[in-house]
């Protein structure tokens, strides 16, 4: 799997988890792995990253991928 593969399935698992949030205040992450866990904190943190990672991509290439 490539990093565009990869980056874009972590968006699209974050986006399901945020729309889960928000219709049914169930947050995945805390809920398999704790809430205020360190791992729930580097989950949260990589996903910060990616989302970042995603942002630059978009812009460098213009939205065109």
């Amino acid at each position: 799997m490539g990093t565009k593969a990869l980056v874009g399935w972590v968006v699209a698992i974050a986006a399901v988890n945020w729309g889960l949030v928000g219709l049914l205040n169930l947050n995945l992450v805390e809920a398999i792995l704790g809430t205020g866990t360190t791992l729930t904190k580097v989950v949260y943190i990589v996903i910060g990253v990616v989302g970042v990672y995603k942002v630059y991509m978009l812009l460098m290439d213009g939205g065109k991928k």
